[in-house]
């Protein structure tokens, strides 16, 4: 049997750690959980540091598909345990991006709701001010319904429309880095390695 030197396995969990798109170094699987969970593995929820450490990992990533790689020290390493380890990330990640998926669909139906009922403030003011000009609805420039509904339905038409723009094209954009980071996550392919 080859001994391999102290300076040839660095080299060779360098490597390992510079192939896989996310590499995490862990003294045990508790790294990955929170400690204030006692569940098994298989239910236990994530620790922060573990999520805040994978997103901004994640984040610099350009990858559709990301490999996620847990080197752990040899002796500690179980094969049951990272199976149901594996199985709950996965289900943790899915779950989350089908929650931000949900969030953004419905900032996105709010924002179009706003939009339109905005769109339709701004013609009803609209039709009832060219029908007071023409005198159809026998209202005139003096009448003062003619006045309290332009002021009701212009502002509120302004309003509307600008608070559903913002909520299409703002609030759902806040929302983007965190659905960008579950996707990836949905796809990672998750091993662990021994060193």
């Amino acid at each position: 049997m080859v001994e391999v030197s102290r300076d040839e396995a660095s080299l060779e969990k360098s490597a390992r750690m510079r192939e896989g798109n996310i590499s995490l170094i862990l003294e045990g699987y508790h790294d990955i959980f929170s400690n204030f969970d006692p569940r098994p593995y298989s239910e236990k929820a994530l620790s922060d540091d573990f999520l805040s450490e994978c997103r901004r990992a994640a984040r610099d990533k350009d990858e559709q598909r990301l490999e996620l790689r847990f080197m752990i020290p040899k002796a500690r390493r179980d094969t049951a345990e990272e199976n149901k380890i594996k199985h709950r990330l996965k289900e943790h990640f899915h779950k989350h991006y089908r929650e931000e998926q949900r969030a953004v669909n419905r900032i996105i139906r709010h924002g179009v709701k706003w939009l339109f009922f905005g769109a339709a403030c701004m013609l009803a003011g609209a039709y009832l001010y060219s029908r007071a000009e023409t005198g159809v609805l026998g209202l005139t420039d003096e009448h003062f319904l003619f006045h309290l509904l332009i002021v009701i339905f212009e502002p509120a038409g302004w309003f509307l429309c600008w608070e559903g723009l913002d909520l299409l094209f703002f609030s759902a954009k806040e929302k983007k880095p965190d659905l960008d980071f579950y996707r990836k996550m949905t796809t990672a392919e998750i091993e662990f390695f021994g060193y």
